[in-house]
């Protein structure tokens, strides 16, 4: 797994940001000067998936007011994220990681062996600083289980110091 004092690994994947258009993220393009939020969740359309991209939703202001952007990263295709997305009235945009190049790299991959299901996101959290350096790192251990919040936001503060 990436770590705390390492450098993201930089990565290129499809943006979904809404109208079923998709774009193109680049990691290193991303840094501005300001940190991001890189959030990894199993699948759209789950439960607890949506309870979390509902909670930073619900956050996203004490995000933006720190200086950070937020973004999702899963491993469904950009026109089931945008969809999912609208679902939820997202205002920050989704990476799809349908080649799972992504969970690769960050080593957050799983297997839902009960459903045959290889290589999903593991529900993970990564503050990345305007510098490309991971100052946040945590990974579930399990499906259902959702970060910190408080703390999320509080390494978002850090890293924007």
């Amino acid at each position: 797994m990436v770590t705390t004092g390492e450098q993201a690994p930089d990565f290129t994947a499809p943006l979904a940001h809404g109208d079923d258009e998709v774009g193109e993220f680049v990691l290193s393009d991303r840094l501005d000067g300001a940190p991001l939020v890189l959030a990894f969740f199993p699948g759209a359309f789950t439960t607890t998936c949506t309870h979390e991209l509902n909670a930073f939703q619900e956050r996203l202001p004490a995000f933006t007011e720190a200086g950070a952007t937020v973004y999702g990263v899963s491993v469904d295709s950009p026109f089931a994220l945008n969809a999912f997305r609208e679902r939820l009235g997202l205002d920050y945009g989704l990476v799809s990681d349908a080649n799972r190049e992504i969970v690769a790299t960050y080593d957050v991959a799983m297997d839902w062996t009960e459903y045959g299901l290889r290589d999903f996101a593991k529900r993970a959290v990564f503050v990345v600083d305007a510098d490309g350096e991971v100052t946040y790192a945590w990974v579930a251990e399990g499906t259902k289980t959702e970060p910190d919040y408080d703390e999320v936001l509080a390494a978002v503060e850090d890293a924007a110091r």
